[in-house]
């Protein structure tokens, strides 16, 4: 069994079964059957089920959010949002459906046409910090294309992935389609990226279990997109409006308690303009309001478990010397409440060389380094000085630096005054140790196809 508890309180809130590898083969066998009629049927029915299915979830949000904040601490309104993403994912996969087309190629002797056709059955093994929307990202899509979907939810946050199955059934989509299993990494994630049954596999999560399952699906050429690590920059150049690159810094790292691949943990600031933004942020931090998940005014809630925990406060106290280690670096702290809970506080730390593990690792908690560079060069060599390179931010008046910046950081996804990464609309993913493939989208779809080419010819007999 697993148990999940609220991070905010330290209660279990739910027992639920682990899969095991039996379980997984089970779930493979009724997929293939489930996928084969899907597959089959018109592109408007399946349409037609996806959009019942995202109307089912618009009208269990507030269900859905409440299970969010029990489960993984998140924020009501960001739990809200997470649901509303689902609902919108799943709208937007439909609206592909009937448009998923092949291309009429140009050839001599006969017409040439490519077709798409599914792939299966597809693994989804999704991550803890974002269970319901990193989960609809591959599964909408997929269903959509004509595939069945097996998702293993993480250990810790498996309630919105069981719940959305039922709102799955109960909107028609066939049985079988659609099936989550909940269970440990290593026994029913093993399982289902070793099962010769399933055709591709989607994970988000760590690099270093990326690689892992990198390697095992070498092994049978098995299809794979990944979105791993980052430790993301936020460039804040002289000529930038610094009240609002200040103002939207703590959230840029501290949204979902900084357990978010896309954070923006590394501010990097011109040196001319260094001492005034810090003075600028230092209120900002301290005024971030950190406590229970389901009061409207929060802003942060806690990490996601007593091992998350360790892990941060072990980075922050090796930085500042607390440990005796290497340091010290000064730190710009807000408040955290104390008691039950896996709660720590907002953390801005200074004074560190930039090639200090809490400057280039991830330390995927509330923690964010800040690092002085010289000009343009010196900020782009910062920016690309980690093995990451999913995303990051720029913040300058200059049109063309921030054209440049754009072109020469080495990252999927960039943000030019702003913080925002992920639209549904637009595609996402890293490059380097961040990962590799895209999801979301207009191509979202064709990422779970085969391209199949026909030639039929055109010449009849010689006379």
């Amino acid at each position: 069994m697993l148990q999940v508890l609220n991070p905010a309180t330290e209660e279990v809130v739910a027992t639920v079964p682990a899969a095991t590898p039996a379980d997984v083969d089970a779930a493979v066998t009724r997929a293939t059957a489930a996928q084969r009629s899907w597959a089959a049927a018109a592109p408007a029915e399946r349409a037609r089920i996806l959009r019942r299915f995202a109307a089912a979830v618009d009208a269990h949000v507030e269900e859905l959010a409440l299970l969010e904040v029990r489960e993984a601490g998140h924020t009501l309104g960001n739990a809200r949002w997470e649901a509303g993403n689902v609902r919108d994912l799943l709208d937007y996969a439909a609206g592909g459906v009937e448009r998923l087309n092949g291309r009429q190629i140009p050839v001599p002797g006969g017409l040439d046409v490519t077709i798409l056709e599914p792939l299966g059955v597809v693994g989804v093994i999704a991550p803890w910090n974002f269970p319901m929307p990193i989960a609809a990202w591959a599964t909408a899509p997929a269903l959509a294309a004509g595939n069945a979907v097996i998702l293993k939810p993480a250990e810790t946050t498996p309630l919105t992935a069981l719940r959305l199955a039922e709102l799955a059934l109960e909107a028609g989509v066939p049985e079988g389609l659609f099936q989550v299993l909940p269970g440990e990494g290593p026994v029913a994630g093993n399982a289902l990226v070793e099962h010769p049954g399933i055709a591709k596999i989607v994970f988000t999560g760590s690099t270093r279990t990326g690689k892992s399952i990198m390697a095992k699906c070498a092994d049978r050429v098995k299809r794979l997109t990944l979105e791993l690590g980052g430790k993301s920059p936020n460039i804040v150049f002289a000529d930038a409006d610094l009240e609002a690159a200040a103002a939207a810094t703590p959230m840029s790292f501290l949204d979902n308690s900084g357990q978010d691949c896309c954070a923006r943990t590394r501010v990097l600031v011109q040196r001319s303009v260094y001492d005034r933004f810090l003075e600028l942020l230092t209120p900002a931090i301290e005024e971030i309001v950190v406590g229970d998940p389901l009061d409207e005014r929060t802003q942060m809630g806690p990490l996601i478990s007593r091992a998350q925990l360790d892990r941060v406060r072990g980075y922050v106290e090796g930085a500042t010397g607390a440990t005796g280690s290497a340091g010290p670096a000064e730190a710009i702290r807000g408040k955290a409440p104390e008691g039950p809970g896996f709660w720590f506080p907002p953390t801005v730390l200074t004074g560190l060389p930039e090639d200090a593990p809490c400057a280039v690792e991830e330390v995927f908690g509330p923690v964010a380094v800040v690092l002085p560079f010289e000009d343009e060069a010196d900020a782009i060599r910062l920016a690309n000085a980690t093995e990451y390179g999913l995303s990051g931010s720029i913040w300058t008046r200059d049109v063309g630096r921030a054209l440049r910046a754009s072109r020469a950081v080495r990252a999927g996804n960039l943000s030019v005054n702003s913080h925002s990464s992920v639209r549904y609309w637009t595609p996402f993913g890293g490059f380097r140790q961040s990962g590799l493939g895209r999801e979301l989208g207009p191509d979202a779809l064709t990422a779970f196809t085969e391209t199949k080419n026909v030639f039929i010819s055109t010449e009849g007999p010689a006379l």
